[in-house]
């Protein structure tokens, strides 16, 4: 599966787009101006717990947050 297509399943489980991910993030404090200050591990147990993602698109999301686009 491609990297846009976890983004656009991610959104279309959750209602959440990857930018309001990036943005809750950073309120969680995994983020500091946008930098990365967390473990992947921290932030895919977040999203697995919080949003019931699946591993690979936990993984997918923390890249995202860590800032890859493509």
């Amino acid at each position: 599966m491609s990297f846009k297509t976890y983004i656009k399943n991610i959104k279309e489980k959750t209602g959440q787009t990857a930018e309001q991910f990036q943005k809750l993030a950073e309120e969680k404090g995994f983020t500091n101006n946008g930098a990365l200050v967390a473990k992947a591990t921290e932030v895919a147990n977040w999203l697995k717990a919080e949003y019931e993602l699946g591993h690979g698109h936990a993984m997918a999301m923390f890249a995202y947050i860590k800032g890859k686009r493509e």
